[in-house]
């Protein structure tokens, strides 16, 4: 039986007068891929933006492998994440925007050497396959090699549970299937929890385990991608999930084969 890695009880937001965020309740396992599907507005980044730490919610907890994190700073949660923009430094190389991750954390500097940390940043750019681009600036490399890069600076630091918001929106789809194909590879190398956040509904049926699918603050689903696709919960899931992955998929074919 798999072990919960992540429990959300009960959580709310409010923005002024709008509710963004409805009595959220779900959990997460250990090493699961979790897509959080949903049209913009929805309340997927002010919850992935909740967890991390970077906004507080005005109820409920937050339970990491049983631990109440629901107060702790983003640095001490044990997690990453990955920003649509890629956040990354121009002025600084592949090896120096990873590295300034280990060599501004504290609890690193005082547990490895400056040997150490180069060797892991060495490892870690290895292992998103970006070795040739090691001492390349962003500005000369693509949109998916810098958002391996940004993949990267997390990987380095190991965290538990890496969020993603929207990595892929910005980028061709060449780049996005090659960078799915990459992200699994990397979850099953490190054994990492993934949540992703998405408005793509084919994007989240290729990459996942389960699929929270949410709306104007609340959860209409959460399941296996079959389950979803066999037994819609109700007409949002049907009318914004089953019909637009079938948009999507005949889109994707027609693309395949026009290559």
């Amino acid at each position: 039986m798999s072990e919960i890695k992540l429990q959300i009880n009960n959580l709310n937001k409010s923005f002024g007068s709008k509710q963004i965020l409805k009595d959220l309740n779900f959990t997460v396992e250990s090493g699961e891929f979790l897509s959080i599907l949903g049209p913009s507005g929805c309340g997927k980044t002010t919850l992935l933006r909740i967890l991390i730490g970077l906004e507080k919610s005005d109820s409920g907890s937050i339970l990491k492998d049983n631990s109440d994190i629901s107060n702790l700073h983003p640095s001490k949660r044990g997690m990453g994440i990955v920003f649509q923009n890629y956040a990354l430094f121009e002025n600084m190389t592949v090896l120096q925007n990873v590295e300034y991750a280990l060599l501004h954390n504290k609890d690193f500097v005082e547990k490895y050497s400056k040997k150490q940390i180069r060797e892991k940043v060495e490892k870690t750019i290895h292992d998103v396959g970006l070795s040739e681009h090691i001492n390349k600036r962003p500005t000369s490399l693509s949109g998916g090699q810098q958002q391996r890069v940004a993949i990267a600076r997390t990987l380095v630091m190991k965290p538990e549970i890496i969020l993603f918001d929207e990595p892929m929106s910005a980028l061709d789809v060449d780049t996005r299937l090659s960078l799915r194909a990459e992200l699994k590879r990397i979850q099953k190398k490190y054994g990492s929890t993934m949540i992703y956040i998405t408005h793509d509904q084919e994007e989240a049926f290729a990459m996942s385990e389960k699929i929270m699918i949410m709306n104007e603050g609340i959860i209409h689903q959460l399941d296996t991608p079959e389950n979803i696709i066999n037994n819609p919960a109700d007409d949002f899931v049907n009318t914004f999930v089953i019909n637009n992955l079938q948009i999507k998929m005949d889109s994707l074919i027609k693309y395949v084969k026009e290559k």
